[in-house]
């Protein structure tokens, strides 16, 4: 929904918040349902509206908790039978600077005085936290702290000893050194927001004394938008590339009428110097694992002589995919997909043409398309999006536009074969199937959050979840690695089974990136499923296919390893059983260490 993306109204959602919210349950979207727990150290009902929203929008349908006003420590701490039986998936701690009730409050006070304030208000949070990690197995976001509106020192608020600025600042970078330390926790940076939109506009004491809100009310839709983002990439609902035009998007003129050496590109001109800037920021993002693709209306030829200009930032080799041609634009972006094995709604595409932007969302109503009006907008839109939220940085990650890279090469090499089985064969496949080790539990948590096509039940784990399968005696865990002559692909195969009674192991979760989807690389799972099993004394092994909007291409999966179907469901789920003395080894083109 258009309303609901960045750049929005905030308080045209308030205003209009429960028709955007029965257009979103009426629009046959499928779901997946999560509990969140909100405590609150002020006033949260309309920071929940916001957040069931955006969180609505993204494919998360939520159920909410809500602690009594100021009771975030007391919940947190104490327990109470309303949230211990609600038992969330996520904890949201929204508190502010109104709930720091150690600020220094007098102009002679010494460093230790004010090191003991630290200390003291920290624990405060600290317990919470520790507190509810003992009862809870779930992601915590909390807020951290705005500055004041109101400074009487001035300037020296924010660093003299007495100044509730440097205190707040001193917390803040606390909170994120704890964040750091814990895989678990995340910080929803108001800090960084209220400066973004602005004290003045941030504060609204009128708010807090009328209505106990910490913030004005036309602000409430972002501090909720902010921790949708959160929210959302924890459960996999990045976006994965960025689609871009190329004149006016990536240099400045029409490369085909200006020519190469026409173009603005470089410290030369203040234009150059915006859209080397613009670069650089994309090139960040593929740092971090988004895919970069062009989609511009272009001879190829010409196309690439701009990504060769010598002071471009980017160059061909950062991108995944490069359509340059006469198409439509929609069309380009639908086959940059299907050759990456990905889906539309991954993409975000930029075009400085709004006309060309329209129509891309016309036809593909998944994709997120920005119009690029100047260098610093769209950098701006982009980093306030959410599209690109980071909770977790892996070696994976980091190593992405090189994987899709040596797909295209593996792709290039299988049209000289006419035998299939032969060009699999030549790839000199070896793949590590093992049980999950620490350092790869960042990396299977990611997995499970993000696949979605190869992903038999669809189920999402946090990390602490991970880590307790992980040590649990009572259930097989299979994590695939797959290496061949252009690559390493990194981690892409996940299974998680939980033995039962009458010597049965029922599949919880299987799942396979999409990067080597038909390379056998699910029979090279299922064989050493079968080994380990086998070992154990497990006779069969029940598996469930459990339908969703974008996994129909493993519906028949259990069919093809020669499961039996037990049950099948009108909704498109079923159940599948494996005699494991009858399995005969599958794979026959990867090396298994």
């Amino acid at each position: 929904m258009k309303e609901l993306t960045y750049p929005f109204d905030g308080m045209d959602i308030l205003r209009r918040r429960k028709k955007l919210r029965r257009a979103l349950i009426s629009d046959g979207t499928v779901r997946i349902k999560k509990k969140i727990a909100v405590l609150g150290g002020s006033t949260t009902e309309h920071i929940v509206s916001a957040l069931e929203l955006f969180l609505l929008n993204s494919g998360i349908e939520p159920v909410f908790y809500q602690s009594e006003y100021n009771r975030f420590y007391e919940d947190a701490v104490f327990g109470s039978p309303e949230l211990d039986s609600f038992q969330p998936d996520i904890i949201f701690i929204h508190t502010t600077s109104r709930n720091l009730k150690y600020l220094p409050d007098k102009p002679d006070i010494t460093a230790e005085e004010v090191q003991q304030l630290i200390d003291e208000q920290f624990s405060v949070f600290r317990t919470v936290w520790e507190k509810l990690k003992e009862r809870f197995s779930c992601p915590i976001i909390q807020n951290n702290f705005e500055l004041p509106l109101f400074r009487q020192t001035g300037n020296y608020d924010c660093w003299g000893l007495s100044g509730q600025s440097a205190f707040i600042n001193r917390m803040n970078l606390l909170f994120a050194e704890y964040a750091v330390s814990d895989p678990g926790f995340f910080i929803n940076d108001i800090n960084y927001l209220s400066a973004a939109i602005g004290l003045e506009k941030w504060h609204d004491p009128e708010a807090w004394y009328m209505y106990k809100y910490a913030m004005s009310t036309s602000v409430i839709p972002d501090l909720a938008y902010s921790a949708a983002a959160i929210i959302k990439a924890l459960y996999g609902r990045n976006k994965k590339v960025i689609d871009l035009d190329l004149d006016n998007t990536l240099w400045g003129g029409v490369i085909g009428d200006d020519g190469v050496e026409g173009i603005e590109l470089g410290p030369e001109t203040s234009v150059g110097m915006s859209f080397c800037e613009f670069q650089r920021f994309l090139k960040k993002y593929k740092d971090y694992g988004v895919l970069l693709a062009v989609c511009s209306k272009n001879d190829e030829g010409n196309a690439l002589l701009g990504l060769r200009h010598p002071d471009s930032v980017l160059s061909p080799e950062d991108f995944v995919s490069i359509k340059a041609n006469w198409e439509s634009k929609d069309k380009n972006i639908s086959e940059s997909a299907d050759e990456l094995g990905l889906l539309t709604d991954g993409f975000v595409f930029i075009d400085d043409n709004p006309a060309e932007c329209s129509i891309a969302e016309a036809q593909l109503p998944q994709i997120s398309a920005v119009n690029l009006r100047s260098v610093d907008q769209v950098m701006y839109e982009l980093s306030r999006s959410g599209f690109f939220e980071v909770t977790s940085v892996s070696g994976d990650d980091t190593r992405r536009t090189e994987m899709y890279a040596a797909n295209a090469r593996r792709a290039a090499q299988q049209k000289s074969f006419s035998s299939y089985e032969d060009y699999l064969l030549s790839l000199e496949m070896k793949a590590s199937v093992t049980d999950f080790q620490p350092l790869q539990l960042a990396r299977i948590t990611q997995l499970t959050n993000k696949s979605n096509q190869f992903n038999l039940t669809t189920r999402r784990y946090t990390e602490n979840e991970i880590e307790e399968i992980s040590r649990d005696d009572s259930r097989i865990r299979l994590c695939g690695r797959l290496a061949d002559k252009f690559g390493d692909n990194g981690i892409v195969s996940v299974i998680i089974g939980r033995i039962s009674e009458n010597n049965t192991l029922e599949i919880e979760l299987w799942l396979m990136s999409c990067r080597v989807l038909k390379r056998d690389m699910e029979f090279a799972m299922l064989d050493e499923l079968v080994r380990i099993c086998r070992e154990k004394g497990i006779s069969r092994i029940i598996g469930r296919y459990i339908k969703s909007p974008k996994n129909h291409m493993v519906a028949g999966l259990y069919g093809s390893f020669g499961f039996t179907l037990i049950s099948a469901s009108e909704n498109g789920d079923s159940v599948w059983e494996l005699n494991v003395s009858q399995h005969k080894n599958k794979n026959h083109v990867i090396k298994v260490n």
